[in-house]
């Protein structure tokens, strides 16, 4: 059998940011150009080669500076800014990310292993008070970044916006529903991991994509009708929603038709329309793609329901990097109202980040449903109970070792953040690591204080 041709070399990040930022300084030297042919100005001057400038990491973060002179060109010009979204009733002021966001993720590595090359170790976080443990506690030992509570005005119209388009526009649920659409408290959820959208148009975006992704959840894989029997089925049909069929005229139609059938399409259709007039074309396909990862995550949760298995505690991981919150943070440039390029979103390095915050977040979500899910009848697959049954060790035990879990995504994904940032000091990029870890953080403060869904087990 003759060897295989070595695959082609992959573009690394630096690489693919100095492309951009060239290209983004070459077509504005050309724009320029045509202006001053139209209006009877003189020519351009040749162009004379500059030494390219040298850029350091941004003077917060911690360790040593690095010099990537090959970024000179790309970070002299700020990326085209994506087109403002009209804001229809209550216009809101841009809310600036928080700074620590940026220090956060700029400020070295933060695995095990790495205390000894920072120069400040991060405070442990505070034991909560009773009050703030009726409040909604954080999970004792779990590692994650407080946040300020979100605009309450935002928080306000955001859902008002949402139960209407619900209600009215997309039908989503009957009346005796209505108390958990409202205790899911989306609005709040949607504005603390988005505190640099700059309108709630903006936020609306996210918002009605969460709603819709809930639909489906519940209504094909959960406790309201959802069933393992049939789901691939449900998913394909629904997928159609957000990635349009192309077939015969005669066929068509009915396909057409069958995007109203039930709430979940409905909901996926719509906020699939909002999504694509604000979106670019790169950036609509990358959610697609991404919802794609999470229905494949879906089916393969399924399987197990079907076959009354337990999978062991990696493939309950891998199924994890699929059925998880990856298109939410993924999408956090289309609702800050930029364009991460997509060259530099699909770097592997990149990826690996947006993956490795996913994961957290998700397990995250395991913990905190931990007992909502044990009162739900049937048997629930979530971390601390795959650990428990696979690795023999009692309920409190293998929480904990959940938490262990977390931990470490969390703290991989600093790292990773971390490297990719100083590797990589782009203006575009910079916003885009800070919104997927605002993401992280405000998933994270929503799972806490949502007490109406959530407690703990009394394993302190």
């Amino acid at each position: 059998m003759p060897v295989p041709d070595p695959a082609p070399p992959q573009s690394s990040v630096p690489e693919a940011a100095a492309r951009f930022g060239a290209q983004v300084l070459a077509d504005a030297a050309a724009r320029a150009c045509d202006i001053r042919a139209a209006t009877g100005g003189p020519p351009c001057p040749p162009e004379t080669p500059e030494p390219p400038v040298p850029v350091t990491v941004p003077a917060q973060a911690a360790g040593p500076v690095t010099d990537l002179p090959a970024l000179g060109a790309a970070v002299t010009a700020a990326p085209p800014a994506a087109p403002a979204l009209p804001s229809l009733d209550v216009p809101a002021a841009a809310v600036p990310a928080p700074d620590t966001d940026l220090t956060r993720v700029l400020g070295g590595p933060t695995g095990l292993g790495t205390a000894g090359l920072r120069l400040v170790l991060p405070p442990e976080p505070p034991t909560p008070s009773p009050g703030e443990r009726e409040a909604g506690r954080p999970i004792p030992g779990l590692y994650f970044h407080p946040v300020p509570e979100p605009d309450p005005a935002r928080v306000e119209e955001v859902s008002r916006r949402i139960k209407s388009w619900a209600v009215d526009e997309v039908h989503l649920f009957p009346d005796d529903w209505e108390e958990q659409f409202d205790g899911f408290s989306v609005g709040r959820y949607m504005v603390v991991c988005h505190p640099d959208a700059p309108t709630v148009d903006h936020l609306m975006l996210a918002t009605r994509l969460m709603v819709a992704e809930n639909a489906v959840d519940d209504c094909y894989c959960e406790d309201h009708g959802g069933s393992p029997i049939g789901l691939g089925e449900r998913l394909l049909l629904a997928h159609t929603a957000l990635d349009p069929l192309y077939t015969t005229a005669e066929y068509q139609g009915p396909w057409a038709e069958s995007l109203h059938s039930d709430a979940p399409r409905r909901a996926y259709r719509s906020a699939m329309e909002y999504f694509t007039q604000a979106a670019s074309p790169s950036q609509t396909d990358r959610y697609r793609h991404d919802m794609a990862r999470l229905h494949l995550g879906y089916l393969a949760e399924a399987a197990w329901a079907q076959e009354d298995r337990v999978p062991e505690v990696w493939e309950y991981l891998a199924m994890r990097q699929f059925n998880n919150f990856r298109p939410c943070p993924t999408i956090t440039d289309t609702v800050g109202g930029y364009e991460l390029p997509a060259d530099l979103h699909a770097q592997a390095a990149m990826q690996k980040v947006i993956a490795l915050a996913g994961n957290a977040t998700t397990i995250v979500n395991d913990l905190y449903s931990y007992t909502k899910e044990l009162d739900a009848p049937g048997r629930h697959l979530n971390l601390p109970v795959v650990i428990a049954e696979r690795e023999g060790l009692s309920d409190r035990d293998a929480y904990l070792k959940s938490v262990e879990v977390h931990n470490d995504l969390m703290r991989d994904f600093e790292t990773e953040a971390a490297a990719l940032a100083a590797a990589c000091p782009f203006p575009t990029v910079q916003r885009f690591l800070r919104g997927v870890a605002a993401w992280v953080d405000g998933n994270h403060h929503w799972h806490q204080t949502n007490t109406y869904r959530y407690s703990l087990p009394d394993f302190w």
